[in-house]
C-alpha cells in the first residue's frame, strides 16, 4: 500500500480529506478525527490488506503517519 492509497482509503472509509502530505499531524488535529475513525480505519487496513494489523501499536500511534508505518512494517 502506497501513502496516497493509504490517504484515499482514510478519504473512501471515514470521509476525512487528509493529503499525503497531512498524515504526520498529531491525531488530535486532523479534522473531524475521533476514537470511533481509528476502529473504522483499522477494519478498513486490515480487510485491505489481508492481514492483522497490531491493535496496541496503533492505539498508541500519534499520527496517521505512524498508522501507515505500522500498516507497512509489518508487511
Amino acid at each position: 500500500m502506497t501513502v496516497d492509497e493509504f490517504a484515499a482509503l482514510i478519504h473512501d472509509e471515514i470521509g476525512l480529506a487528509v493529503t499525503a502530505d497531512e498524515l504526520d499531524r498529531s491525531l488530535d488535529q486532523v479534522a473531524g478525527w475521533d476514537s470511533v475513525h481509528l476502529l473504522t480505519l483499522l477494519t478498513a487496513l486490515e480487510r485491505a490488506t489481508g492481514r492483522s494489523i497490531s491493535l496496541p501499536d496503533v492505539l498508541s500511534a500519534p499520527s496517521l503517519g505512524t498508522i501507515y508505518t505500522v500498516v507497512v512494517g509489518g508487511v
